[in-house]
């Protein structure tokens, strides 16, 4: 089943035109790959799904909804999240607490006039601490944390709204390999339940942990498919290989 489609979407800025009838379609439970050079269009296609950008032509669906318009708080609210190559954690703040944040921000106000404190969350709180491996940093200010573990607190501080879409922006960014091996280990056992849109250089990387990848070549959708259906293909070996 499609959780997302995006369908012959264009974006402008003045005379550039950096996506050009664009079409995806990712499917429920599974991580989606978008791969391309430099400048193609996969940080604006990444936020026009997103809503940080609307498209000037085409549209967007999402659970069967038409969000084309939608701002991206109302995105956010019916489980879409990003979360952007620049980490957006609260240094000043200890890592339980950017987590208990997040998880505040994501519930309706009754949820929280019902609970009897912080408490009601703490189970929640630590087990999506053990999941990325911060348990020992827990009452840590997150502002002391390395690159790597900063990363992996923002991924957490998303998957505990339990998002249907979690969008990825150069996730790996910045990291050493076995940093980026790490990662990919923490990430595979989320498909159980969210769907990822990933956007990454490092190819290796993100072949081995999508399912499918769509290759974007100046604005425009070059190939699309699963894994090894892009591996055989003539035009990326062509088009992309040769300008990554």
């Amino acid at each position: 089943m499609s959780l997302l489609e995006v369908n012959q979407v264009s974006k402008y800025f003045g005379v550039l035109k950096a996506l050009d009838s664009v079409n995806i379609s990712v499917q429920e439970n599974t991580f989606h790959g978008l791969i391309g050079p430099n400048g193609s269009g996969k940080s604006t296609l990444l936020k026009a799904i997103a809503g940080d950008h609307y498209p000037d032509e085409g549209n967007i669906k999402f659970n069967g909804n038409d969000i084309t318009k939608d701002s991206p708080e109302v995105r956010a609210q019916n489980g879409l999240n990003l979360k952007f190559q620049i980490t957006a954690i609260f240094p000043e703040l200890s890592v339980y607490d950017n987590i208990l944040l997040s998880l505040q921000s994501s519930e309706s106000f009754w949820t929280l006039v019902l609970s009897k404190s912080r408490t009601s969350f703490h189970d929640r709180i630590m087990d999506t601490l053990a999941r990325f491996k911060l348990v020992d940093r827990a009452s840590s200010l997150a502002g002391e944390l390395s690159h790597g573990l900063q990363q992996w607190l923002e991924i957490a501080m998303a998957v505990i709204r339990k998002p249907k879409l979690l969008l990825l922006d150069e996730p790996t960014g910045g990291m050493s390999p076995e940093e980026r091996r790490a990662t990919g280990e923490l990430l595979l056992p989320i498909k159980k339940e969210c769907t990822l849109i990933i956007v990454e250089h490092d190819l290796e990387w993100i072949k081995d942990i999508c399912d499918n990848l769509t290759v974007l070549d100046q604005g425009k959708v070059l190939d699309d498919g699963t894994v090894k259906q892009i591996e055989a293909s003539q035009r990326v070996k062509e088009v992309y290989t040769s300008r990554v």
